[in-house]
């Protein structure tokens, strides 16, 4: 969709005005007003936060902790996620100065194009990706250089794809893995060639790993615990999609201590600190909620081979996702664009998915469907998409 140009006596700014609204919204708005529609569009969980995460925000609350925290965040939560990281990954932050606690994932990605990015500044990013890696580049004043990932190769990002489109006005590599929206990983192997040609060329890189917990059968691999690499990296986490924590908004970023300090002066003059009650609840997910991931994980996984095998059954191929919970399967054998198939399909069937082109040009002949519901409900929409296909192909 593209965004409209603003009119001559608009007061909207030109950048803004060029953006264009987000792919995944727009299905979330209409679904909400449907009746009897299956979403497998938006990213979330199904799962409510585990009780014992919620009563400790409850408890903290009961305490009287209402007020403000430090900018950075409560020393009680970067020092958990300093154990935590450590502890997992082998990775080693500074509870002061290298970890910044934001309100989700989505601002520290904001924080950091603004803290590093100069006018026409470019980042590299894999193609298809998250929708808001090109919108937060752009409001930041910087140029989206984006790099074709193929199905044939499990749409993994590669060192030799990346390395033709650096130029002088590179300043960093955004990775996004597990990825959303295909679902796909990166192995430590290309991880490694990626860290040695970033620093071959001076280059930044950002490595969101929200969806970090979420892997199938392959290794969780941290891109900040390659050797060497710790200086140059801007590690962002958080607790959205491995605790079912979505509308707690909450998430961090780690890393050197100039880059975390430019950040925070951005952070300070904005958001101020993320919640305290959600961040009573974060330590609380970081020390006692392993047992609950490792379960949600695994049911994860069962709905994960339901949704691909079904699709793969009536017609649409598709690749097996290793991470995430995320399926993108290909239409073209319906000869509809992906935005045309998602749009038939919630008005004739009420399932709702997110066509490939939300999330850029090679997305086109992609549909990404979101496997964190039900079984019931998975397999219900297989069996409505299933019938879409009878009827229109």
């Amino acid at each position: 969709m593209k965004a409209k140009k603003p009119s001559n006596n608009s007061f909207v700014c030109q950048k803004v005005a060029d953006l264009p609204p987000s792919g995944i919204r727009k299905f979330f708005d209409l679904v909400a007003t449907m009746e009897g529609a299956i979403s497998l569009g938006v990213g979330e969980p199904d799962y409510v936060t585990p009780w014992h995460i919620r009563e400790a925000a409850i408890y903290s609350m009961e305490k009287g902790y209402t007020m403000y925290t430090s900018n950075s965040g409560t020393p009680e939560l970067r020092k958990a996620i300093s154990t935590y990281l450590s502890g997992r990954y082998n990775v080693d932050y500074d509870p002061v100065g290298e970890i910044l606690i934001t309100t989700g994932v989505s601002e520290a990605l904001d924080l950091v194009m603004r803290a590093i990015l100069n006018p026409g500044d470019e980042v590299i990013m894999a193609d298809p990706c998250y929708v808001s890696y090109p919108a937060c580049v752009c409001l930041a004043g910087g140029q989206v250089v984006r790099v074709p990932t193929r199905v044939e190769d499990s749409f993994e990002l590669y060192a030799e794809n990346i390395e033709p489109y650096i130029t002088k006005k590179t300043r960093a590599i955004l990775l996004g893995y597990p990825a959303n929206p295909t679902g796909a990983t990166i192995k430590r192997d290309n991880l490694v060639k990626i860290a040695e040609l970033a620093k071959r060329k001076g280059l930044l890189v950002i490595s969101d790993e929200i969806y970090a917990r979420l892997v199938y059968g392959v290794d969780e691999v941290c891109y900040a615990s390659i050797h060497g690499v710790k200086e140059t990296t801007i590690l962002l986490g958080g607790f959205s999609k491995a605790y079912a924590m979505t509308g707690w908004r909450l998430g961090y970023a780690c890393g050197n201590k100039d880059i975390i300090g430019a950040m925070t002066k951005i952070h300070q003059y904005t958001m101020l600190c993320a919640p305290i009650m959600a961040q009573k609840a974060a330590v609380e997910a970081l020390k006692n909620g392993e047992i609950s991931v490792n379960e949600m994980v695994e049911d994860y996984n069962h709905r994960r081979l339901l949704m691909v095998k079904g699709l793969n059954k009536i017609g649409l191929t598709c690749f097996e996702p290793r991470g995430a919970f995320y399926a993108f399967p290909s239409i073209k054998s319906t000869g509809m664009s992906s935005d045309q198939f998602a749009e038939s399909l919630l008005k004739a069937e009420k399932v709702v998915v997110v066509p490939g082109t939300a999330f850029g040009p090679g997305g086109e002949g992609y549909i990404r469907c979101c496997y964190a519901t039900a079984m019931s409900e998975i397999e219900e929409a297989l069996g409505r998409i299933h019938r879409f296909l009878n009827k229109h192909t």
